[in-house]
């Protein structure tokens, strides 16, 4: 195999009709240039040069070959670069996954930021539960994902990867505007026992969570609709319809009011997950936007509630 360093040194070699010089313009003595080209020379079986006391005069064979190896190389130059982009995470592509909340008040961020950073990136989404997502991490398809884990339904995460908690939701209670404790900073849940309940389908951790927290406060949710949509959620509540608990990020202005839960304060975790073997250099700048991203969202609930100790709306 021809070597590339030996056929730019031929290319100079040929230019400028001097050892001496070529080596001046490449940073070689005379004598490296001169060894370079007796190994091109055994490299092809046949002399590029008519060598003298004072002179190497190129043959046409050397000046055939630095012509044909111009555009050789010229493509090798740019694989070197297209190479170094991608080590770098000039170029490349990142794939992440996030459940939906997260993927509406979270990810468009980090996302805008990922790509005004690295703009000829490729950066993808994908959206599911944890459970949904996690194959995908571990097979190497999906490089990072966001997750959530409820105090109340804690899990072990496969030892081959590396989490990370992004922030700690706290959960609310959700009620009308027209319930009687509606606007209550806090509100004990064994005031709700006999209240109709709304949450998450019955195979998801929102939903064992509540069944939990009720548990804890003496009494049995009575659940009369389930939805995994938040927006949903919120909507049956502000009718009127039952009561709910919600974690931070699924709460939104829309005639219903939020309070802390009396006692002690259960949250939803926000994690990442990724192998812990994943090089790709796309992934600590995607981790970094991820983990700003959310100390924001985190604090602007902390300076939500200390203007507005009453009604905890989201930002």
């Amino acid at each position: 195999m021809l070597n590339p360093i030996h056929l730019r040194t031929l290319q100079e070699c040929v230019r400028t009709g001097s050892f001496a010089e070529a080596g001046r313009v490449l940073g070689y003595t005379a004598s490296a240039v001169s060894q370079q080209m007796v190994l091109l020379e055994r490299a092809i079986g046949a002399s590029l040069f008519e060598r003298s006391a004072r002179s190497a005069r190129s043959t046409g064979l050397a000046i055939r070959l630095a012509e044909r190896s111009r555009d050789a190389l010229g493509a090798l130059d740019a694989l070197e670069r297209e190479v170094h982009a991608m080590v770098v995470g000039d170029e490349g592509s990142l794939r992440l996954a996030s459940f939906a909340t997260a993927n509406a008040r979270v990810l468009p961020d980090v996302l805008a930021a990922v790509v005004a950073q690295r703009p000829n990136a490729e950066v993808q989404l994908d959206e599911g539960e944890p459970d949904e997502v996690l194959d995908g991490v571990l097979d190497g398809v999906v490089d990072a994902a966001v997750v959530f884990e409820y105090d109340l339904d804690p899990r072990q995460w496969p030892v081959e990867l590396c989490v990370t908690e992004l922030m700690a939701e706290p959960l609310r209670l959700a009620l009308p505007d027209s319930h009687p404790l509606a606007g209550s900073p806090e509100v004990d849940l064994r005031e709700l026992s006999d209240e109709a309940w709304i949450c998450t389908r019955q195979d998801t951790a929102g939903a064992r969570s509540l069944v939990r927290l009720a548990a804890a406060a003496g009494f049995v949710p009575r659940i009369i609709f389930r939805s995994n949509d938040y927006a949903v959620i919120r909507d049956l509540v502000a009718r009127g319809l039952g009561v709910a608990v919600l974690p931070a990020m699924a709460l939104g202005d829309d005639h219903v009011r939020f309070s802390r839960i009396a006692g002690w304060q259960p949250h939803r975790r926000v994690r990442t997950l990724h192998r812990k073997q994943n090089t790709n250099p796309l992934l600590p700048i995607a981790l970094e936007y991820l983990a700003r991203s959310c100390a924001a969202l985190a604090e602007s609930w902390h300076a939500g509630e200390r203007r507005q100790p009453i009604r905890a709306e989201a930002p």
